[in-house]
């Protein structure tokens, strides 16, 4: 069984989002520390990449401030590696799908594995392409976490049957950013994922407030959030792990 089950197992999911090496690394380290030990269930690692299609203005600027500051996917590696001497939780990495093939895929993967990275999201990997990466994936025992947008519709079941570790369910059309409301009929979609897969569904993109959590966690078996965590990041720098968990406690409280 993948080790990312392991995030659904107590009740709802938490998923943090965290751009690797803004400002800097070391505050990267302290900072999933904390979201953590504030109930966060699984954290999404972000590897900067300097094109960030699916990103809004926050992450990108987020990624522009890590490879500014000299982020490299190796020094990410070696930053994972002292992150697994304390945290158990499971981990995925979202990058693009360039990052993986600039470094090499088999390469790329079989780190991931050794690091004990327990997934890779590729948001601009399309379903008929994930071939591309997959049997390495499955040779290394790394998930490849499916994404569904509300673009999918008769793609949906096909692409839950397929899916492992856990089903991206995308919120809204666009890119990343917090919103004010996310008006997606969404239960129509965990509902066609339910009939195909028993893969648990998490719903990210937009979310920002404990409320619209516990209102996207109800719908499905967790929330995921980025944006509303980079912005305080953003104006936190290295004294923003303190503030990154009080939130992350506030966001797990209101989903429990």
């Amino acid at each position: 069984m993948s080790n990312i089950r392991k995030a659904f197992e107590n009740g709802k999911a938490f998923i943090a989002f965290i751009t690797c090496g803004d400002p800097d690394l070391e505050t990267t380290v302290r900072v999933v520390k904390e979201a953590v030990e504030n109930g966060a269930d699984l954290i999404e690692l972000g590897i900067p990449f300097s094109d960030p299609t699916a990103e809004g203005p926050t992450i990108q600027g987020a990624n522009l401030r890590a490879l500014t500051g000299g982020v490299t996917t190796d020094k990410i590696f070696d930053m994972v590696k002292e992150l697994r001497k304390d945290v158990t939780i499971p981990m995925v990495f979202m990058t693009y799908a360039n990052v993986v093939f600039s470094y090499g895929a088999e390469r790329f993967i079989k780190t991931c594995s050794e690091i004990g990275i327990d997934g890779l999201i590729l948001p601009d990997l399309p379903y008929e392409e994930k071939e591309e990466f997959h049997p390495v994936c499955a040779k290394y025992g790394v998930d490849l976490i499916s994404l569904i947008a509300p673009t999918s519709e008769n793609r949906i079941s096909q692409i839950a049957k397929d899916a492992e570790g856990f089903i991206y369910v995308v919120s809204s059309l666009g890119v990343t950013g917090t919103r004010s409301e996310i008006k997606t009929d969404l239960e129509s979609i965990v509902k066609a994922i339910r009939t195909s897969s028993k893969v648990p569904c998490a719903i990210g993109f937009g979310i920002s407030k404990p409320e619209q959590a516990k209102k996207m966690a109800d719908i499905s078996d967790g929330a995921i959030v980025g944006s509303a965590i980079i912005k305080i990041i953003e104006k936190y720098g290295k004294d923003s792990p303190k503030y990154v968990g009080e939130y992350v406690k506030s966001m797990k409280d209101a989903i429990a």
